[in-house]
């Protein structure tokens, strides 16, 4: 299982340029395993973060999942395809669910998608970018020119060749999404993508709708 790296503070533009397809890194787990030593305390997991979390759905829904991802894992792709949209329809959508999605990158290519989802703007704005660079993440993460290939996928949703070069570049935003890797992974012993954090409960690995659903409703028949 993978373990996160620190990646000295360098102009994202040249770390991606010189990078090829070997030099990305993909973890995970199927199916997921509930770590039965792991449950974080509601003020410790929703302290402040590097990064301001996007919350979709209720603010009071009963059920609280925070997800670890990197946008350059399979896994996390996959379950953002298959099981995301059903989790969208069934729990967050009717109220039940509130879902949050922080930055794990394991390489700087993901450092640099996560980046650019920022850039593009709060709420649902930076989810639409996390949608578009999960689905075409092959694409661009095995693109022997993945700056090229995120440029124009950018393009689709507005953002200039200027901005795309500015938000790259950004180095207080690169630092932030390390520190909320290397903060995460320090916190919550994290080293491996997904990882989900369900009304605190850590689950470690890919989880289908399914299965999500065994670990929910119970959650919910309790309120």
């Amino acid at each position: 299982m993978p373990h996160c790296q620190q990646r000295s503070a360098l102009k994202l533009l040249g770390i991606i340029a010189s990078l090829v397809m070997g030099g990305w890194l993909a973890a995970g787990l199927a199916p997921a395993q509930a770590d039965d030593q792991t449950t974080i305390p509601p003020e410790k997991l929703f302290a402040p973060q590097a990064l301001p979390d996007i919350v979709e759905g209720k603010a009071d829904a009963p059920v609280t999942i925070v997800e670890y991802a990197s946008m350059t894992c399979p896994h996390c792709a996959r379950f953002h395809a298959e099981t995301y949209p059903a989790l969208l329809s069934k729990y967050v959508n009717t109220g039940k669910v509130r879902f949050i999605l922080r930055e794990f990158p394991l390489d700087p290519r993901a450092a640099a998608a996560f980046m650019l989802a920022r850039c593009a703007g709060d709420g649902d704005k930076r989810t639409a970018v996390i949608d578009l660079l999960f689905n075409s993440q092959q694409s661009w993460a095995e693109s022997d020119k993945p700056l090229d290939t995120l440029s124009g996928l950018m393009r689709q949703t507005g953002m200039s060749a200027k901005d795309f070069d500015a938000c790259l570049n950004n180095q207080s935003l690169y630092n932030n999404v390390i520190k909320e890797r290397d903060d995460a992974g320090k916190d919550f012993v994290i080293d491996a993508t997904p990882t989900f954090f369900i009304n605190g409960k850590k689950y470690s690995g890919e989880i289908s709708i399914d299965a999500l659903s065994k670990i929910i409703d119970p959650l919910l028949a309790k309120k």
